[in-house]
């Protein structure tokens, strides 16, 4: 399974790099103005900024909702270079887009899915990446590993190409349960890859080697 980054910040990025596990970033306007990234010209500015850090792919997401917005600004967003691929949200819109994208070589990453018939859609039109929201399906009392699971099995079946991108992500065990659901990627926060390291046996372990390794130089 592939770690994406999800965040704007470029120290995150840099940080995540250092671990030697980063396959690529996704971003979205809100994480952009998180960072006090505003205007056209800044933001574009800053996704070839994260380019030039990130050799993976990087999903910049459009701001129109209208088909002909959407065209408009997704060339804008893969011009800049051939790592982007082109966030879409799933809207009827946004399908008729991704299928236009496809057509024109153009990769795309279907955002806001929270059913397996949206991700049905997608793979059709042809998207790249799809990107179920998993904890915002289980604030609304459903379970978004079952869903990822459910959509793996589709796709499986039907031999679609699309790469199922586990988004929404709040916590580590939300990874290591979309890994065994068969996410391809999983795009979180820095803090919960960082956590999957963590566990007290691993603590209480190192510090008793520690402590003999002083007991045997003393």
């Amino acid at each position: 399974m592939k770690f994406f980054v999800d965040t704007a910040n470029l120290e995150q990025i840099k940080e995540a790099q250092d671990l030697g596990i980063l396959d690529g970033v996704t971003t979205n306007p809100s994480l952009m103005a998180k960072e006090g990234i505003t205007g056209e010209a800044n933001v574009l500015a800053h996704y070839e900024a994260i380019c030039e850090l990130v050799e993976g792919d990087i999903s910049a997401e459009v701001i129109a909702t209208d088909f002909d917005g959407m065209i408009k600004e997704g060339k804008i967003l893969a011009d800049i270079h051939e790592n982007i691929v082109v966030k879409v949200p799933m809207t009827i819109d946004g399908i008729k887009a991704i299928r236009w994208f496809t057509d024109h070589d153009i990769r795309t990453n279907c955002t806001l899915v929270f059913s397996a018939g949206q991700a049905i859609l997608a793979a059709k039109a042809g998207a790249t990446y799809l990107s179920p929201f998993i904890g915002r399906v289980d604030d609304m009392n459903w379970d978004g590993i079952e869903l990822i699971a459910q959509i793996a099995d589709i796709y499986t079946i039907q031999g679609f190409q699309t790469q199922i991108l586990a988004a929404s992500i709040r916590n580590p065990l939300h990874i290591v349960r979309a890994a065994e659901a068969g996410a391809d990627v999983c795009t979180c926060p820095l803090s919960s890859i960082l956590g999957l390291a963590k566990h007290p046996l691993t603590d209480i372990g190192l510090a008793k080697f520690l402590a003999d390794h002083k007991k045997g130089n003393a």
